[in-house]
């Protein structure tokens, strides 16, 4: 896929979400590598109302060469893109119920979206709780590089969810399945759901080639 085929699937994408309330406001943000660098969304801006060709771009080292001023968040999405290498999207979701889930105390910080449904093994994988730092600090690129690559999704401590895919549309997709189980976690908290046993999750894995974790 071109780089403008990139910019008009994000903004596709980005618009979708926006509409079905999976962020708000100006919140969230989506990256993709392209041939020559990286595309993120604008700081400040909205999933619901982004030009193609204001989003922004930088090159190879980082440098901001194309559209509006990038996200405050770049240094998340560029850790991602460092330390997984098959990584070409990263979506960065504020959504209601993962969000939420982010908040609470007792998460298993290596497992914090529980497996309830083959889906989100098969398009998420194991999820990191990853500690809480301002949105923009550097040190949240420098949390994501300590993990050395073994989650495809974290996440974020009272912030949300960010999921890194092969593509966009695999790495929303994820974001939505992410966020789907969120609120079934929220919905059978106290009930001792029944999980997916290791048995069923290797299998999953073998099968469908989840993200490995």
């Amino acid at each position: 896929m071109n780089e403008s085929a990139i910019r008009d699937t994000i903004v596709r994408l980005a618009q979708s979400l926006f509409q079905r309330g999976y962020t708000v406001g100006s919140s969230g943000n989506i990256s993709a590598r392209v041939e020559d660098g990286l595309l993120i969304t604008p700081t400040n801006s909205c999933f619901g109302f982004l030009d193609p060709a204001r989003i922004s771009k930088l090159d190879a080292t980082g440098k901001h060469v194309g559209g509006d001023a990038p996200s405050k968040e770049i240094f998340l999405h560029q850790a991602f893109y460092e330390t997984r290498k098959g990584a070409g999207a990263v979506v960065h979701l504020h959504s209601t119920h993962a969000t939420a889930l982010s908040c609470l105390p007792g998460i298993d910080p290596d497992d914090a979206i529980p497996p309830l449904t083959p889906y989100v093994v098969m398009r998420v994988g194991r999820v990191k709780l990853v500690p809480y730092v301002r949105p923009g600090d550097p040190a949240m690129g420098d949390l994501i590089r300590a993990l050395g690559g073994k989650y495809a999704a974290v996440l974020l401590a009272n912030h949300g969810p960010v999921v890194s895919a092969k593509d966009v549309e695999t790495a929303a997709y994820a974001s939505e399945e992410l966020e789907e189980t969120a609120k079934l976690v929220l919905l059978l908290r106290g009930e001792n759901p029944r999980r997916l046993t290791d048995g069923q999750i290797e299998e999953l894995i073998r099968v469908f080639q989840t993200p490995k974790s």
